[in-house]
C-alpha cells in the first residue's frame, strides 16, 4: 500500500497518561514447593520495561518521532528507572513527582515463557497535584501537533475532559486510548482506539457487523467524536466514521503476547497523522505494527526496521533485494534499533565457497549484512566484455538467498565509494590483501565513526579460476 518509508522523524507528539514500570523475572519451574502447591521458579533473568503511557511514548521514539511524555510518578527508585529508560531512547519526560505515592509497578513472574503470576504495586487511586500536571500540559501544547491520551484508569487522566478541550483549542489532533465505560469524558476527541471487549462494555455485545457499526456510530455521534479505530484481535481492525468504515485483517502470523499492542497501535496512528497521512494509511501502518508486536513477549515496541520490512512484505523477506533509497531507510531503522550494520561489495559473478565463507565471516561481525553488487556495465568495465557470466538480477537473487545476507543493493559506478558515503554503515568489510586506505568509501565511514575490516579469502577459490576450469573442460 505504501511505497516509501514514512518520515516519522518530522512528527511532534505529546503523550499524557498513566505511566508504569513493568518488571519481568524469568526462569525455570521444575518442581512444586513443599510449602504450598505452587511452582518454584528459579529466576535466571530480570528485566525492566516501560508500560502504560510510557510504552506509547517509547514506541513513538523508537520509530523516530519527537515525543514528550507527561505523567505522575512517586519519588522512588521505580520512577527514576522509568525516566532513565525513556530518556535513553530520546523521550522527553516531564513528570509530576509525588512523595506520598509510589510509582505503579507490575511484576510478572515467568517460567518457560509462560506468565505464572502478576504482582501489582500501586495505589487504588493516584493522589497528586492536578494543578502541577495542568501547568505542564499548557506549557507543552504549543510545541506539538498531536496529543495522545493513554488512559489506564489509574487516575492521571481524571481531568481528561478539560485536557481535551485545551488541546483542541491549541489546534492539536487528539487521540484517546480509553478506559472504563464513561466515554462522555472523551467528548470532542478526534479519534478513539478501544478494543472490541472495551467497546462491548460501553455499547453492549454486538452479534453481527451491522449492529456493531450502528452502535459504534451512535457512540461517535453522541459524544461528537469523528473517528473510532476498533482493534479486534484475530479479526484485525476497523476504522469507523459516520459515513464509512474500513477493515483490515490481522497481520500477525504467530500471536505470542498481546500485552501493549494497543500502545503500539495508537503510537503509529499518532505518528502517521502527525505527518499528514490519510487515516486509511495510518490504520494500515498501525495494523502492520500490531502484527509485529504481538509476536513478542511482554510489553514491547516496534522499530522502523521491522515496520519497513513488514511494509515491503514477502518481496523483502524472500529476496532481500532493495533499492538504494530503501537501503537508506533500512540502515537508519537498523541503527535506531541499536543494530550494527556491516556492508561489503563485489561483482559476485559466479558464487563459490570462498564467497560464502567470506560473507558468513562478515555477517558474524554485526547484526545486519548488506551486499552491494556491481551493475552489469560496471562489471564489464572492470572484468572485460565477456563478463558478467550472470546478469545483475540473477547475481542479486542468489546472494539474497543466503541466510547470512540481509539485503542486496546494486550500484552503477566502478567502486561503491559514493554508496558507502551515502549510507554510512558501521563497518565496511573487504576481502583480500587490501589496506584500509585502499578501500573505497573507507574515509567517509571512518570519519562518521565506523571502521574497516579486512578478511582473508579462502585459498584457491575465485570466479576466474572457476571460469578457466569450465573452459578447460569444454
Amino acid at each position: 500500500m505504501l511505497a516509501t518509508t514514512p518520515e516519522f522523524n518530522k512528527a511532534r507528539i505529546l503523550v499524557i497518561g498513566d505511566v508504569m514500570l513493568d518488571r519481568y523475572w524469568s526462569g525455570t519451574a521444575a518442581r512444586i514447593s513443599p510449602e504450598a502447591p505452587v511452582p518454584v521458579v528459579r529466576v535466571k533473568n530480570t528485566e525492566e520495561r516501560v508500560g502504560g503511557a510510557g510504552n506509547v511514548a517509547l514506541n513513538i521514539a523508537k520509530l523516530g518521532g519527537q515525543v514528550t511524555l507527561l505523567g505522575v510518578v512517586g519519588a522512588d527508585a521505580e520512577g527514576e528507572t522509568l525516566k532513565t529508560i525513556l530518556e535513553a531512547y530520546g523521550v522527553s519526560c516531564d513528570f509530576v513527582n509525588e512523595v506520598a505515592i509510589r510509582t505503579i509497578c507490575k511484576l510478572r513472574i515467568m517460567a518457560q515463557h509462560q506468565q505464572l503470576i502478576r504482582v501489582d504495586f500501586e495505589e487504588p487511586t493516584l493522589h497528586f497535584d492536578h494543578a502541577a500536571l495542568l501547568t505542564r500540559l499548557k506549557a507543552h501544547l504549543p510545541e506539538h501537533d498531536v496529543i495522545v491520551f493513554s488512559d489506564y484508569g489509574k487516575g492521571t487522566l481524571a481531568d481528561v475532559a478539560d485536557y481535551i478541550q485545551l488541546a483542541k483549542y491549541q489546534g492539536l489532533t487528539t487521540l484517546v486510548d480509553p478506559k472504563g465505560v464513561d466515554y462522555q469524558r472523551y467528548s470532542h476527541a478526534d479519534i478513539l482506539t478501544p478494543n472490541l471487549s472495551e467497546l462491548h462494555a460501553v455499547v453492549g455485545v454486538c452479534y453481527d457487523e451491522a449492529a456493531l457499526l450502528a452502535k459504534a456510530r451512535h457512540l461517535l455521534q453522541q459524544y461528537e467524536i469523528p473517528t473510532l479505530l476498533l482493534t479486534r484481535g484475530e479479526a484485525g481492525m476497523t476504522l469507523i466514521q459516520d459515513e464509512q468504515a474500513h477493515s483490515l485483517p490481522a497481520q500477525a502470523k504467530d500471536v505470542f503476547d498481546v500485552t501493549g499492542a494497543g500502545d503500539t497501535v495508537i503510537a503509529v496512528m499518532a505518528l502517521s497523522i502527525a505527518i499528514q497521512k490519510p487515516l486509511t494509511e495510518a490504520m494500515y501502518l498501525a495494523n502492520l505494527a500490531a502484527g509485529i508486536v504481538v509476536g513478542k513477549l511482554g510489553t514491547s515496541t516496534v522499530s522502523m526496521l521491522e515496520l519497513t520490512r513488514a511494509m515491503h512484505g514477502e518481496r523483502d523477506s524472500a529476496f532481500g533485494v532493495v533499492s538504494e533509497d530503501e537501503m537508506v531507510h533500512l540502515i537508519a531503522g537498523a541503527k535506531a534499533n541499536d543494530e550494527r550494520v556491516i556492508m561489503t561489495n563485489g561483482c559476485f559473478d559466479l558464487l563459490h565457497a570462498g564467497h560464502v565463507t567470506y560473507l558468513q565471516q562478515a555477517r558474524a561481525l554485526g547484526d545486519r549484512l548488506i551486499v552491494a553488487v556491481n551493475s552489469d556495465d560496471s562489471v564489464r568495465r572492470l572484468k572485460g566484455e565477456t563478463r558478467p557470466i550472470n546478469g545483475l538480477q540473477e547475481r542479486m537473487t542468489v546472494l539474497s538467498a543466503l541466510a547470512c545476507v540481509d539485503w542486496v543493493v546494486a550500484f552503477e559506478e566502478d567502486t561503491p565509494e559514493r554508496l558507502y558515503c551515502r549510507v554510512l554503515p558501521d563497518v565496511i568489510v573487504k576481502g583480500g590483501d587490501y589496506t584500509t586506505d585502499q578501500v573505497a568509501g573507507a574515509e567517509c565511514v571512518i570519519k562518521a565513526g565506523g571502521e574497516v575490516k579486512i578478511l582473508s579469502f579462502v585459498d584457491g577459490q575465485s570466479t576466474t579460476r572457476m571460469i578457466n576450469k569450465a573452459r578447460a573442460g569444454e
